[in-house]
């Protein structure tokens, strides 16, 4: 059965949103908190969680101010409405996306890290 442009449009977003919405999330972070003890972890920012994971191994604290930068992917890289006379597709680049993910990726390689210890 063939979709129509409109369905698979929609099905191509709303994977995009959840990708998004777990990228922003940093499941990582929330990971190592909960390994940690912490029984309800909310919020999705990363300056947040990390220093909230710096209670339980302070090296975190290290790296805060280098990853808190993917704070700021979380909601004006959704919105054409966040950014005032733009989109965010004009803004975020493709160097930008590059630089984002290989931030997160270092947050999860150094949560990985954590677990192996």
């Amino acid at each position: 059965m063939s979709r129509s442009p409109r369905e698979t449009g929609r099905r191509w977003l709303e994977q995009a949103t959840e990708d998004l919405r777990w990228a922003a999330h940093l499941a990582a972070l929330k990971a190592f908190l909960y390994a940690a003890g912490e029984e309800i972890v909310l919020g999705h920012s990363v300056q947040r969680l990390c220093a909230d994971a710096a209670h339980f191994d302070a090296s975190f604290a290290e790296h805060v101010r280098r990853w808190a930068i993917l704070d700021g992917f979380y909601v004006p890289t959704r919105y054409p409405n966040s950014l005032p006379d733009s989109i965010p597709a004009r803004v975020y680049t493709a160097d930008a996306a590059r630089e984002a993910v290989r931030l997160a990726r270092e947050v999860v390689a150094y949560v990985t890290e954590r677990f192996e210890h």
